[in-house]
């Protein structure tokens, strides 16, 4: 029989209203915020003190404002952090004992695309971070005379910037994910909006060695975000809406690039390189305003056992909660693939979804290895071979707009023709597109019209796997593991970033087009050779149905060869 738990919910909480979603200690969590606020406003007396020579902060000492202002920046986040954290007493570690039936069967409703809007905000600003790396570089370098192609003959290396933020991210992927599965999708994204509050004093910080530290601390946030909105919309969506949706929103790091390339290209020449940083403060606090909107995932309210609140929420987008009984699959099968699967890191490399994990480690290190790699160095690369500041930034925003409208394409491939063929497609395509520039080098630029088309896929082509690979592991890995799986997928697209900036650092690897392109061309193919053996469709399924074939297949004896009879003796 049908469990509707919306009569038990929590008085006072209106099913469809946004105030049913509120938080357990509401004074620590606004108090720490404010507190983070002040905290960075006290830093923008020093930037703005520059503005008569460029903004140039290098040599200048930490004033008593910005001492204050850390204080405050640290205790606001012990407090913020504090009142997300659910009491123990709502913590239960017995898994619920009802299963989401209508979830996945309920109409798009305004909750639903109020939920898409704050998301897609979220991953634009989230992925802005990482690719403002690229447009920080050369305003630095020259401010702090560090080594870059730009300044061969400068002090330490510019890349130890990337490499500290890049580092920050794959930890924070790591750790938002266990978060995530244990407090709450809701809560990290939160906190990770309030680190990225926080983090934004990087642009007013006067020494190389404080905006390596910062760009570490605001790499951690930036890392958990992306992988755990991911979590929460694959959880939320409407089975039949969820893929092409997904890869939609996910479409926003192309989005990303755009308005961080114009950003650039804009006010730079005014206000220097560090206003880049300091726009982290208003974005930052437009996420947290806009809190009201984002939900816990009722799955995950249902797997840790908080079965009243799962209904408010669940309520909230039109469905219902429901008994095993209820279910159309089998209950037994779908029951028994849910519960075997164990919690930690761990599960994500054996059994049944190791074969998955390589998958998504392959297509992840590939697009950190272009995004950290070719993305990362091609402002500085135009610049070299030819290019101002403004029209490099130019050319770049220019190619990401002439390939924004395949988000479109691909996000219809996703939902509608197949997940799995989707992702084969875009690395068989994606890597033949490198392969152009290995072959061209730095004669690529001899050309702007082939410039231009050559750019389009390393751009736009590189943000879409990436929305498609979080997606699909945010849909392949189960409830208990799913924040920790999309933590893998985004992390592992950082790792590639770690590695080829690592190499820069050491002086190993020179960060020229041709040669950035190739080592990012070679993963991307051999994820896509992984999903043809590997792979499973997941397009238009319930997620419950999908961890039922994930657990079988990994059941399945493997065939042994056949043996011949033995002969006669004549």
């Amino acid at each position: 029989m049908t469990a509707d738990l919306g009569s038990s919910a929590r008085p006072g909480a209106p099913s469809g209203a946004p105030g049913a979603i509120r938080f357990d200690r509401p004074f620590a969590f606004w108090t720490g915020s404010v507190a983070i606020t002040l905290g960075v406003v006290l830093h923008l007396p020093m930037y703005l003190s520059a503005a008569d020579h460029g903004y140039v902060l290098a040599g200048m000492a930490l004033d008593g404002p910005m001492r204050a202002g850390m204080a405050l920046i640290v205790v606001g986040l012990g407090a913020t952090f504090f009142g997300l954290v659910p009491p123990r007493s709502r913590r239960p570690s017995a898994a619920a004992p009802v299963r989401v039936s209508a979830l996945d069967d309920a109409p798009i409703s305004s909750a639903h695309v109020a939920l898409l809007l704050v998301i897609a905000a979220a991953v634009t600003i989230d992925v802005m971070k990482p690719v403002t790396l690229s447009f920080v570089v050369p305003g630095m370098t020259g401010e702090y005379g560090l080594r870059s192609p730009l300044n061969p003959g400068g002090g330490m290396p510019v890349a130890w910037l990337p490499l500290a933020g890049i580092t920050g991210t794959v930890l924070g992927s790591f750790l938002w994910g266990s978060l995530a599965d244990a407090i709450g999708r809701r809560a990290s994204i939160l906190f990770a909006a309030v680190v990225f509050v926080a983090t934004s004093i990087c642009g007013s910080m006067p020494s190389y060695e404080w905006n390596l530290f910062m760009c570490f601390v605001m790499g951690l946030g930036v890392g958990g975000m992306l992988p755990i909105t991911f979590a929460l919309m694959a959880e939320v969506i409407p089975a039949r809406h969820r893929g092409w949706l997904m890869v939609l929103v996910g479409g926003d790091v192309a989005g990303a690039y755009i308005i961080t390339s114009w950003l650039a290209a804009e006010l730079t020449p005014t206000y220097g390189w560090r206003i880049l940083w300091l726009i982290g403060l208003p974005t930052g606090l437009v996420l947290l305003v806009l809190n009201r909107w984002i939900p816990e995932s009722p799955r995950f309210l249902l797997q840790r056992g908080r079965h009243e609140e799962a209904a408010v929420v669940m309520a909230r987008y039109r469905a219902t909660v429901s008994t095993d009984a209820d279910r159309r699959e089998d209950p037994v099968r779908a029951r028994t693939a849910d519960d075997q699967v164990g919690g930690g890191w761990r599960q994500l490399l054996q059994g049944p979804f190791s074969g998955i994990t390589l998958v998504v480690s392959l297509f992840g290190l590939g697009v950190g290895l272009v995004t950290f790699g070719f993305q990362l160095w091609i402002p500085s690369n135009l610049q070299e071979l030819g290019f101002d500041q403004v029209t490099s930034a130019t050319i770049l925003r220019d190619s990401a707009l002439l390939g924004f409208p395949l988000t479109f394409l691909i996000a219809w491939l996703y939902g509608f023709w197949s997940a799995k063929k989707t992702m084969i497609l875009l690395g068989l395509v994606t890597a033949a597109s490198l392969a152009g520039f290995v072959v061209l080098g730095d004669a690529v630029v001899d050309d702007r019209a082939r410039l231009y088309a050559l750019l389009v896929v390393p751009i736009t082509g590189i943000s879409t796997i990436l929305a498609v690979l979080i997606a699909y592991a945010s849909e392949t890995y189960p409830t208990r593991i799913r924040s920790r799986g999309t933590g893998l997928a985004a992390g592992a697209s950082k790792v590639g970033g770690v590695a080829v900036i690592a190499a820069v650092v050491a002086g190993l690897a020179p960060p020229s087009i041709s040669g950035t392109a190739l080592i990012g061309a070679v993963p991307i193919a051999g994820g896509a050779l992984a999903m043809t053996v590997f792979g499973i469709e997941t397009r238009r399924r319930p997620l419950e149905d999908i961890t039922v074939e994930t657990v079988e297949r990994g059941r399945r004896p493997r065939r042994k060869p056949p043996t011949r009879p033995p002969e006669r003796p004549e």
